[in-house]
């Protein structure tokens, strides 16, 4: 079931800049919501036993939402909290668009708090549910039970509310990633940076689409100039392709480190080699047999330390942008040779594992916040 936070919002429509924080998702995203406490402006009461309303059975047709006005779904579980849900998850279905992105920049965009950031009060609480975002400025309008664990709850829409918050929205959020892929030179843009940005810049574009997709559901127009999260993803690859990535491993076996480093950097586009890259991945290994003793059948077993460091390198600046260490005693063999095979055997599976992680991380700092 999806979680919800419903927050109180204070009387202006706020849209943040560009610290970057995702009301959408990333999820997509992937983190439970945290549960704010509400009381909403007039609370609903639930009253047992009482005669089922005709809009439990109408589709919605509620005397008091008329459809010119609002969009209405009805949703049914054991409990309130689990009708209510149902109601808010028919309301999305009516949109069609369910937004998959990135969780890290994902995170970015919520911790950093910049685009959009739905505060808006207008008299009403805003509903923000983990993976469920399409119900900003949604409600629930009205409740019934019938006293016996059924529970109906009835999900609403305000038409010329949703128009304003979604189209408001929709223009911060273009401002935002017009600042994003705006640079002061061809080289700010050919950069690490510039690739972080336009993969950021996808990102919000994801999230306009599923805003522009309300705006669509509810009849209204939606604003100029709306480009697809494909749009800036392709961007970020173009940069990708054109900024190689150099790796230099001293003290490799058969190039099993190198192409480990390489796997991982393809993940996100790059190539690898090249003359005079402007970034390169500089590899030192060492490695030495320990004096850890043990014996198998009477045999005694050699073990290796392998120390391998990793610097990212901005060659333009001599700065080192991501360090990347490993130090580990590998398994052990009866034979030097076959201790130091089975110990660059586990480097390149902790590469596999580690070192993407560790890029993504670093490429996600690199977005610029307020």
């Amino acid at each position: 079931m999806f979680g919800v936070n419903r927050l109180k919002l204070p009387s202006l429509l706020k849209i943040g800049l560009p610290s970057l924080c995702l009301a959408f998702v990333f999820a997509s995203c992937g983190s439970a919501p945290v549960r704010v406490p509400v009381q909403l402006s007039a609370p609903l009461l639930v009253r047992p036993m009482a005669a089922e309303p005709g809009w439990t059975r109408a589709g919605g047709l509620h005397g008091r939402f008329n459809r010119q006005m609002y969009l209405t779904a009805v949703g049914h579980g054991s409990s309130r909290q689990a009708a209510e849900m149902d109601a808010f998850r028919a309301l999305v279905s009516i949109f069609g668009v369910t937004v998959q992105a990135d969780t890290r920049l994902a995170e970015v965009y919520r911790r950093t708090g910049a685009v959009a950031t739905h505060d808006v009060a207008l008299g009403q609480e805003i509903i923000l549910g983990a993976g469920m975002d399409n119900l900003i400025g949604a409600e629930i309008g009205d409740r019934w039970t019938d006293g016996r664990g059924h529970h109906v709850a009835l999900a609403v829409l305000n038409r010329a509310r949703a128009t304003q918050l979604y189209s408001g929205m929709i223009r911060a959020n273009q401002d935002t990633i017009a600042g994003l892929v705006t640079f002061a030179s061809p080289a700010e843009r050919l950069s690490l940076s510039g690739f972080s940005r336009y993969q950021f810049a996808a990102v919000i574009a994801d999230m306009n689409t599923s805003y522009a997709a309300v705006l669509s559901a509810i009849g209204a127009a939606q604003p100029q100039g709306l480009r697809t999260g494909d749009h800036f993803r392709r961007g970020a690859q173009e940069i990708a392709r054109s900024i190689p990535i150099g790796v230099n491993v001293r003290n490799d076996r058969a190039g099993r480190i190198q192409g480990a480093f390489a796997r991982s950097l393809s993940d996100f586009g790059f190539r690898t080699g090249g003359a005079n890259p402007r970034y390169l991945l500089d590899v030192d290994i060492n490695i030495n047999p320990t004096d850890h003793q043990a014996t198998i059948g009477g045999q005694p077993i050699i073990f290796t330390r392998i120390e391998l460091g990793a610097n990212l390198i901005d060659t333009s600046t001599g700065t080192v942008l991501l360090p990347y260490n490993l130090n580990f005693r590998g398994t052990g063999h009866r034979t030097q040779s076959e201790a130091e095979n089975l110990a660059f055997n586990e480097a390149v599976q902790r590469i596999g594992r580690e070192y993407r992680e560790l890029l993504s991380d670093y490429l996600s700092r690199l977005i610029p916040t307020r």
